[in-house]
């Protein structure tokens, strides 16, 4: 195997994959093959992993260094790329060379980010042609959070989380710990006392102020690193969990607010990240740079 030259626009370049914050999570019924229905808020922010595509002269899919704890099999870069090939019948193959700079396990969507990055950009580099409604059903089988990244917009979400219109949401800094913890979203999902029939709300309520996550105490009382977490971000504002977690956030109207809470949280020994809001993934943005 080798890794060839190619000058072709987006081969060797850096591509974001973004984070997501969900600013509601609301469980409203039970499907009966297990899967849980949502109401969710999905808000893109600027922190990236970032992934680059080498192409290659055979039909392999592989990384150019394995992402620690992270089988190849497992992971879902890999997996995006086989499933792109699977369903077009492509046969070529492709390094990738992921960058993580999100947490692993915090709730911040870093692995779905980076398969949903890999499905739209090799759907560019392979030209392959498929409409991006055919790459987020693909998505789907990847994981809930996969469609909303290659979406590419903040969006309200239902379903099992891959119904999505857009949404406009205020421009806002956010303050995110990672806490000390893996949290098991499986586990969360299977605990007896979550909530599984809240009330659906619209997106006016969101608007007019509901923020609810129905995991927060059952995901409070099974980890306390993130009750811990949350009771050290209270005193900058209304403390919030993402999705199942465990990373924890505080929003706030601007930056130089943000940077104090972000400066006092890094001088007590905290994993804390400081981010902005974005309304179009950069990714978004990117493959408009590159492919007018």
């Amino acid at each position: 195997m080798t890794i060839l030259k190619d000058k072709k626009p987006g081969w060797g370049q850096k591509w974001p994959a973004p984070a997501k914050l969900n600013l509601l999570l609301k469980i409203i019924g039970q499907r009966s093959d297990g899967y849980h229905l949502l109401q969710t808020v999905f808000q893109l922010i600027d922190l990236c992993d970032w992934l680059i595509f080498y192409p290659v002269d055979d039909a392999r899919v592989f990384l150019h260094k394995p992402v620690p704890g992270v089988k190849d099999a497992e992971n879902l870069t890999i997996r995006a790329a086989n499933l792109l090939k699977a369903e077009t019948g492509f046969q070529g193959g492709v390094c990738i060379d992921v960058e993580k700079n999100l947490p692993m396990g915090g709730g911040l969507g870093g692995g779905s980010s980076d398969a949903a990055t890999t499905l739209v950009v090799l759907n560019k580099l392979w030209s392959l042609e498929l409409p991006i409604r055919r790459l987020m059903e693909l998505g789907v089988s990847l994981g809930a959070d996969v469609p909303v990244f290659v979406y590419g917009h903040n969006a309200w979400a239902e379903g099992v989380g891959e119904s999505l219109q857009k949404i406009n949401i205020p421009k806002r800094w956010f303050v995110i710990i990672k806490p000390p913890c893996h949290v098991g979203t499986k586990e969360v999902f299977c605990m007896e006392d979550l909530t599984r029939d809240s009330k659906p709300i619209t997106i006016a309520a969101f608007n007019s102020g509901c923020l609810d996550n129905d995991c927060l105490e059952v995901v409070k009382k099974l980890y306390q690193p993130v009750a811990d977490a949350l009771q050290g971000l209270a005193r900058f504002g209304n403390a919030r969990l993402t999705g199942t977690g465990a990373c924890v956030f505080v929003q706030f109207d601007d930056e130089d607010s943000a940077k104090s809470a972000y400066i006092a949280l890094q001088k007590e020994g905290r994993e804390v990240y400081l981010t902005k809001g974005v309304d179009i993934s950069p990714l978004q943005k990117r493959l408009s740079e590159v492919w007018i």
